[in-house]
């Protein structure tokens, strides 16, 4: 009978949905409870945007429900690239788990998450061949396809692991970039990646719902922005490797995926690459700890975690529609110039946000 209600995806789609929201919606406050008993709070520091000391670890319920999602949802794994992915997201929430409890060095990380982007590459369904005519690139020798695959799935989950520092912002970020994954697997047949996009959507739906709270937050911590970041970054390899040939339903040129995921991904990706940019202006280590991401800036400027939470999401979400719209009129050169205009913008925004701000704190002191 289940079985039989599991091949109809409308079906599937709502218990996907559904089941995957009540897990760990079940499953976080066991967490919280054996967090406080062996007193493994996470206690905020001076670049913490938090004050008082708070549960972490949320992730692992992430990592419970999705191992119970694929076997739920196996029926529609066609590529069988089940056995890949949990065998690369144990690798990941191994990491985050130890860097939870104490503390794993970037290299580390770097090292654990590449070998788990191996995992996925052993499947030929993850295999990128070809840019489709991207700046006039065509096919990708392996070795070299193997690299950039890596290097994209490495900087992703980094960029990603990054954004989390206000309440609610990894949640709605990660929610916006998987359903506009899921629709696109929607609309290209692609079912099983659509079926996961949104058991991922309800496992940070229900993540959200103890993240906001006042009185039972918790925070995904490393070993949750990490699978989170994964996931995103295995869903990104999966988009590049699609054949050209599914994208007849949509309007955009092949060419110019790279350029949609730069879109789907705008937000941690700029968050990232202006933070690594001034910690080298400066002199420092891009892994030196500071306040200059985004969510920072925007708390400083007067925000509460939940504006900058949803204003994120928001302009995530318009940056996506306009760059769909333009990449089916552009060819991959001008969408590359579109990119630069607008991360210009952006930092000429942020920019004036960030003097107002120390003129802000200059007024105050005086």
């Amino acid at each position: 009978m289940l079985k039989h209600l599991l091949s109809d995806i409308h079906i599937a789609a709502f218990l996907a949905l559904i089941v995957s929201f009540a897990l760990v919606y079940i499953i976080i406050p066991k967490i919280a409870w054996i967090v406080h008993s062996r007193n493994l709070i996470d206690h905020p520091d001076k670049r913490s945007a938090h004050k008082n000391a708070t549960p972490t670890m949320a992730g692992f319920s992430f990592f419970l429900a999705l191992i119970f999602m694929v076997f739920f949802l196996k029926d529609w794994d066609t590529d069988l690239i089940g056995l890949n992915f949990i065998a690369s997201i144990t690798i990941i929430v191994a990491i985050g788990l130890k860097d939870d409890l104490v503390v794993s060095s970037p290299k580390a990380k770097l090292v654990g998450e590449t070998i788990a982007v191996f995992f996925l590459l052993f499947c030929n369904c993850m295999q990128v061949s070809s840019f489709n005519d991207f700046l006039g690139i065509q096919q990708l020798p392996m070795m070299v396809s193997f690299a950039l695959s890596i290097l994209m799935v490495v900087t992703i989950i980094n960029a990603y692991n990054l954004i989390d520092g206000v309440d609610g912002l990894a949640a709605v970020v990660g929610i916006v970039i998987f359903s506009i994954y899921s629709l696109i697997f929607y609309g290209t047949g692609l079912y099983y990646y659509f079926l996961l996009c949104l058991s991922l959507i309800g496992i940070l739906l229900a993540y959200l719902r103890y993240n906001l709270s006042s009185t039972k937050k918790i925070f995904m911590g490393d070993t949750g922005s990490l699978l989170i970041g994964f996931c995103i970054g295995f869903f990104t390899l999966k988009f590049l490797a699609m054949d050209a040939s599914l994208f007849e339903k949509f309007t955009f040129y092949p060419e110019n995926k790279l350029i949609i995921i730069a879109a789907i991904l705008f937000i941690p990706l700029f968050d990232m690459i202006r933070v690594i940019g001034i910690r080298l202006l400066t002199n420092k280590s891009p892994f030196y700890p500071d306040r200059n991401h985004v969510h920072h800036l925007l708390l400083d400027y007067g925000l509460s975690h939940f504006k900058v939470t949803f204003l994120t999401g928001f302009i995530n979400y318009i940056l996506v529609i306009g760059f769909i719209y333009l990449a089916s009129i552009f060819n991959s050169f001008e969408m590359i110039g579109v990119l630069i205009v607008v991360f210009g913008l952006f930092l000429g925004v942020l920019y004036l946000l960030k003097k107002r701000v120390n003129e802000g704190m200059g007024n105050r002191e005086l």
